[in-house]
Parts: C-alpha cells; sequence; structure tokens
C-alpha cells in the first residue's frame, strides 16, 4: 500500500464518507439552525409587541371581573363597553399588535377550553327527545335569522352570526362562529353588536321569563326546559333556574349544556357548507381542540381540579377577548349599524322564546 494512504503528503487529499463530508452536512444544518433562529425572533418579536395591548385587554377584563362579581352586571357586557372606552389606543402602535392577539389567539384558545364544561354523560342524561327537542329549536332559531335578514336589510352571515348566538350561548357563540367566518366587511362590528345585544336581552329574559312560565302554568321541569333552551348565557340560565326550584336549575342546567355542545357541530356545519373562511380552509384548530377537551373531560380522568382551573381560564380569556375587541371598536361605527341590527336579534329571541313554548306544549 502506497504511504501516501496512510500518511497523505501535501497535495493529497482523501476524501470522507458521503455521509461526513461538510458539504452536505453544513447546508442541512444551517438551513435547520437558520429556521429554528427565525422562529425565535419571531415568537420573540410577537412578545415584545404584544405585551402592551394584551395588558390593556386584561386590565379592562379584571375591571369588568370586579364589576361582574360585586354587582352581578354580566361580565361580558361591562368587558365590552369599558374596551370601547379605550378605543383611542386601538391605533397605537404599542398597543395595536397586542389588541389584535388578544381578539384572535386568545379568543380561539378560550373557546377551545369551553369543552371543559362538557361531558357526554351529562349532554344525553336528560334523553332523547329533549336532546331532539333542543336540537330542533337551535337549527330553526339559525334558519330564521339567515332568512330574516335579508328581509330587514342585513346580510344573511349576520342573521348566521346573530341567530348562532341566540340559539347557542350568547356572548361565547357569537365569539365562535365569528372566528370561522369570513373576515370581510363589518364582520367586527356585527359580532360586537351581536354580544352586546343578546346579553342586555338575555338580561332581560332573566327577569321576563319566570315570569312568562307562572302565567302559562308551567310546572318546575317545564320551567327548567324553557329556561335553559331559551336564556342565552349560561351562568344566567343557572341562576335563573334554581331561583325557581332544585328541579328547575337542573333541568335548566342540562338543556343548556346540550346547546353549548351543540356548538362545534353548528361551527363544522358553516365550516363545510360554505358559510365560513373559504375552500380549503380545513377545520378550525380551535374546533378540534373544543371537541379533544369534552372527549377528555368525558373520560373521567381530568381531575376535578384542573377542570375547573380549565373552565376559569376559558372564561378570563373570552373576557379579554372581548375586552380587546371593545377596544377595536368606536360608539359611532357601533351607533351607524342602525336599529334593524337590534330588531333582527329582538325578533330571533322572540321567536326562540314562542318556539319553545310550544315545544313544552305540545312535543314533550
Amino acid at each position: 500500500m502506497p504511504p501516501s494512504t496512510i500518511y497523505p503528503t501535501p497535495g493529497h487529499t482523501t476524501l470522507a464518507p458521503a455521509a461526513t463530508r461538510p458539504e452536505t452536512i453544513r447546508p442541512a444544518a444551517i438551513e435547520h439552525g437558520s429556521r429554528l433562529r427565525a422562529g425565535l425572533e419571531r415568537a420573540t418579536a410577537i412578545c415584545a409587541n404584544s405585551y402592551r395591548g394584551v395588558l390593556l385587554a386584561l386590565a379592562v377584563a379584571a375591571a369588568a371581573r370586579f364589576v361582574s362579581d360585586h354587582y352581578g352586571a354580566p361580565v361580558m357586557l361591562f368587558a365590552l363597553l369599558f374596551g370601547i372606552a379605550f378605543n383611542f389606543l386601538a391605533t397605537d402602535d404599542r398597543c395595536a399588535p397586542g389588541i389584535d392577539f388578544a381578539s384572535k389567539t386568545l379568543l380561539r384558545t378560550g373557546v377551545a377550553l369551553l369543552g371543559f364544561r362538557l361531558s357526554l354523560t351529562e349532554i344525553t342524561s336528560l334523553g332523547g327527545d329533549t336532546v331532539l327537542a333542543t336540537a330542533g329549536l337551535l337549527v330553526a332559531t339559525i334558519g330564521f335569522g339567515v332568512v330574516a335578514a335579508p328581509i330587514l336589510g342585513r346580510r344573511w352571515r349576520f342573521g348566521l352570526l346573530t341567530g348562532g348566538a341566540v340559539a347557542i350561548c350568547g356572548a361565547s357563540a357569537a365569539l365562535a362562529i365569528a372566528a370561522v367566518l369570513p373576515r370581510r366587511g363589518d364582520l367586527e362590528k356585527d359580532t360586537l353588536f351581536t354580544v352586546m345585544a343578546v346579553t342586555a336581552l338575555s338580561t332581560v329574559a332573566m327577569i321576563t321569563y319566570p315570569i312568562v312560565t307562572r302565567l302559562l302554568g308551567f310546572d318546575d321541569t317545564e320551567t327548567g326546559f324553557l329556561i335553559g333552551a331559551t336564556i342565552h348565557d349560561v351562568a344566567q340560565v343557572v341562576g335563573v333556574g334554581y331561583s325557581v326550584s332544585e328541579t328547575a336549575g337542573g333541568v335548566a342546567t342540562l338543556v343548556k349544556l346540550e346547546r353549548v355542545a351543540m356548538l362545534p357541530l353548528v361551527l363544522l356545519a358553516i365550516t363545510l357548507l360554505g358559510g365560513g373562511a373559504g375552500k380549503g380552509a380545513g377545520l378550525p384548530t380551535f374546533l378540534i381542540g373544543f371537541v379533544a377537551c369534552v372527549i377528555l373531560n368525558s373520560t373521567g380522568a381530568v381531575p376535578e381540579a384542573a377542570r375547573i382551573a380549565a373552565t376559569n381560564a376559558s372564561q378570563w380569556l373570552l373576557t379579554v377577548a372581548i375586552a380587546a375587541l371593545g377596544v377595536r371598536t368606536s360608539i359611532k361605527s357601533m351607533l351607524d349599524l342602525g336599529p334593524r341590527h337590534f330588531a333582527l336579534v329582538v325578533a330571533e329571541t322572540l321567536f326562540l322564546l314562542g318556539a319553545a313554548i310550544l315545544v313544552v306544549r305540545f312535543v314533550l
């Protein structure tokens, strides 16, 4: 064997195995390192640019929560109103990225965590007739909104948004449906108006619906069904139901949970039937997360403390998101929407109430 093969002489090079040649390793390593560095830089930039806006939305949400806890006011409504008061910061370069992050990313995370409120056992505990009746009311109300909106000179997607909010769970449903609708035109203003309108009407319903059921001669079970099938907010349903009786409170809570459980089906239908963000968009990640949380909660493997923490986190994230949306909205833009917006939400609410009364009388 020539010596140069063992001890290379000047000018003589030996080839390294192909897998270890620098020219095959370095480009891949450099590319991987560049991507990692770019990702870290992007995450750092997001944090650096977003924290002020997120802190603003969090402060507004905390103030709304304080008012809600001490005076029994609807937290979502006050988060929206307090947020509007800070609209002058919406275009501030220091706050705008964080406000955008809170109104989109935190919103979707909060909707996904809503799944920990539900379990499959609770959803089916009232029997098939109640589930079918609840689903029928939901579909009919959304259909009414889609048909009535053009009659009142509004876009059909606005009827879909408001009908879904009235039929399912008020502000939370409005935010979730808005997240899968195309981001065009006045969607943001429509969403905020819907949150404000359904929250206000739900507060009125808390006072008037127990009186209506008493005048109609409904028993506690029938009263519980009507309250659970019509009032928008979960906390309001629980409060009103148990103020009537233990039986009414239990039935109302379960019926309300059945309505909330239908939210992912509605979002899926919107996405697949063309009302969503567009062709090829696929299932929203937060919808998949919602279903995963419901399934996980149904297994019983989640400790109670963790479930409560996730539920509380969901409520906080949604409140922060609606506060951020409030910051991005001016009072003038809300007033410019006109009375027909509110007329549609009122009509949908009355339609749902009338349909639920008929279901109690002739179906259940």
